[in-house]
């Protein structure tokens, strides 16, 4: 079965589909889960836990040139606290996200600042054969001029960095 990371849409019926409307962005990736086993918010620490390097240091640039327009430095992707998933609560940071909602099959971080809003899925769908799809679909709302220009750089960093961090999700 193969475990390759392709591009997908919202899964319908999830709670990030709600979220679509008037998106500035929004994308979605899918990939077969090596561990099916694992709720949604098990796979996000584990994706997290294998960020890609060249990721990582994507993330330090992107926070030293934010910081002189004045926005957070959000720390690294992989920048979470080992903890298991069920000691997690909504309020939460995980790693460069505040947890939103958790559910066995989808969980909600986001992020939110002056010039935008982010909110990051990631749904488990299980299959007939116990394995499970999951999709990593993340939607973001621009609220001013500095969040339409923060995405200019951002929306192709993003459509490699997504699929390339989902990838441990199928390893």
């Amino acid at each position: 079965m193969s475990h390759a990371v392709y591009l997908s849409a919202a899964p319908s019926g999830s709670r990030i589909a709600a979220r679509l409307s008037g998106a500035h962005f929004a994308d979605a990736w899918s990939v077969r889960a090596a561990e099916p086993q694992l709720p949604a918010l098990g796979q996000f620490l584990r994706v997290a836990a294998a960020t890609p390097r060249w990721v990582e240091n994507c993330m330090r640039l992107r926070n030293r040139v934010v910081r002189l327009f004045g926005l957070k430095d959000l720390g690294g992707l992989s920048d979470v606290a080992a903890r298991p998933p069920e000691a997690f609560r909504p309020g939460d940071r995980v790693g460069i996200f505040t947890l939103l909602e958790n559910g066995e099959d989808e969980v909600l971080l986001g992020d939110s600042d002056k010039h935008l809003d982010v909110v990051l899925s990631v749904h488990r769908a299980p299959q007939d054969d116990g394995g499970a799809v999951l999709t990593l679909t993340t939607v973001v709302h621009v609220h001013n001029l500095l969040g339409r220009l923060y995405m200019l750089p951002v929306t192709p960093m993003h459509r490699l960095i997504a699929p390339a961090t989902l990838r441990a999700a199928g390893r």
